[in-house]
């Protein structure tokens, strides 16, 4: 549960999802669940001359077992925060 809660303090802001088939797609988190499956909108792929029919892809759903990396924004990283919550995780509170 710690990375859906932190990813929910993400809601809103511009994340780059990467697949497990190396389809990278840059997008606003709209929506985020406990299984880690990302809605995205206003999506663009990150290398279009690779993946030329995603160019049309405005809206998308990613589920969360093809993720192979999430790249956070730098703004969005409030490592004080990660810190704590791993702590509570650890202690099993």
């Amino acid at each position: 549960m710690l990375f859906f809660s932190y990813f929910k303090e993400l809601v809103g802001k511009e994340v780059t999802v990467e697949l497990k088939n190396d389809l990278a797609i840059r997008g606003t988190l709209h929506s985020v669940d406990q299984y880690l499956n990302i809605k995205l909108e206003n999506t663009r792929v990150v290398d279009q001359d690779k993946y030329p029919h995603m160019l049309s892809v405005r809206n998308c759903f990613i589920r969360g077992s093809v993720v192979r990396y999430v790249q956070l924004p730098p703004d969005g990283v409030d490592i004080d925060i990660l810190h704590d919550a791993t702590r509570r995780e650890a202690r099993g509170a």
